[in-house]
């Protein structure tokens, strides 16, 4: 899947990064470090797949690493966007806790390119860029974890320890961007779906 089908169902793949010719240099990116990691993608390689000579990628990114934290932070936003809306919604802890990993896994799956990248490719962000995507990975984590711990009060759940659950839960998710194939035979809202039982049942909540 390329990334354009990556981020089906925007008007633009991401559309929020101007100007037009460093939203192409990003895409290219976004390709290139998912198919063959950052390491060992260069900037010619990036420029090639844009369509642009080597020297027009700094024009618009100073180094690869600058076009990684800026890959990183968006897809890190757009996940927990998706993530904390889920969430915030009405209804149970049952409810909300099925909402949330059914959405974060359909993310990862229907947008796997990226979210490889994004989670995968941590370490070789710089130590600033690094502590400032870890501090948005940590935000999602409170999210799950307020979940458990409304489900926990309620007599929902079952969760003697609620912060390794959140942990548990949140990689049983993120891991789908590493396996999801666009050829398998689930969709990314069966693969939500069935993530969503999963983890329902591993909160021992009731389960229909």
């Amino acid at each position: 899947m390329s990334t354009a089908e990556d981020t089906a169902g925007e008007d633009m793949p991401w559309g929020e990064v101007t100007p037009e010719a460093a939203r192409k240099l990003l895409v290219a990116a976004v390709e290139a470090f998912a198919e063959r990691g950052y390491h060992a993608t260069t900037t010619r390689d990036i420029a090639g797949r844009a369509g642009m000579s080597p020297a027009a990628l700094y024009i618009h990114y100073k180094t690869k690493e600058e076009l990684l934290h800026r890959i990183s932070r968006i897809g890190h936003d757009r996940a927990l966007e998706v993530l904390a809306a889920a969430a915030a919604g009405e209804g149970t802890p049952s409810e909300r806790l099925a909402e949330a990993v059914s959405s974060f896994v359909r993310w990862h799956a229907g947008r796997h390119d990226t979210a490889r990248v994004v989670q995968y490719e941590l370490d070789a962000l710089s130590e600033e860029h690094r502590t400032e995507i870890i501090g948005l990975r940590r935000r999602s984590d409170a999210v799950v974890r307020e979940i458990l711990r409304d489900g926990v009060e309620s007599g929902e759940f079952d969760v003697p320890d609620v912060p390794g659950t959140t942990l548990a839960v949140l990689s049983l998710c993120i891991d789908v961007a590493r396996w999801f194939n666009t050829q398998g035979r689930r969709t990314p809202d069966e693969v939500g779906a069935l993530y969503a039982d999963l983890v329902l049942r591993m909160v021992s909540a009731e389960t229909k």
